[in-house]
């Protein structure tokens, strides 16, 4: 028995060690390009605000927000959306040397407290539909989710001003 744990404990790891490196290899070889058609336009958030991608806050209420957002879908689109920012912000701090790291800092941030209010909101809206906290959350997650869009709009005219239009077109 004790053989038999000790064994899959060694194959636990050695497929976690080839998903680990899969990813790196994946990210390494990652362009502006392969990033931006990662981004979801499944939903887009230019309905939330009249200055979206330009300036931070949102035009709406939360229960307009919510609205706007079809509910969870545009939750999840978020959720997606603020992983690729991510990794777009770090490809643009890997291969450039000019990048702001205030705002590679803020955008990091940005990206897991998107994160983490849009799994919260999507908890809560499971238990409870479309209650006042879960619009508010969703609120929330809107919110940050413009600034960070207006952030990585900021980046890319300062780093990669040719994916400026593709970005918009995909937000």
């Amino acid at each position: 028995m004790l053989l038999l744990l000790q064994i899959a404990s060694v194959v636990a790891v050695a497929l976690y060690l080839i998903r680990w490196r899969s990813g790196v290899s994946r990210r390494n070889a990652q362009s502006w390009d392969s990033l931006m058609a990662r981004l979801r336009p499944d939903w887009s958030a230019h309905q939330l605000s009249d200055h979206f991608l330009w300036q931070e806050g949102l035009s709406a209420t939360p229960e307009d927000a919510w609205q706007r957002m079809e509910g969870p879908k545009g939750l999840w689109v978020m959720y997606q959306n603020a992983r690729v920012m991510l990794e777009m912000a770090d490809y643009a701090a890997k291969n450039s040397d000019t990048v702001d790291r205030l705002l590679l800092e803020t955008l990091r941030s940005d990206a897991m407290h998107i994160r983490v209010c849009v799994l919260m909101a999507l908890a809560q809206y499971a238990f409870t539909q479309a209650s006042e906290g879960v619009r508010v959350n969703a609120f929330r997650a809107a919110q940050m989710y413009t600034g960070m869009a207006a952030r990585m709009t900021q980046l890319l005219q300062e780093n990669a001003a040719g994916m400026v239009p593709d970005f918009v077109a995909a937000m």
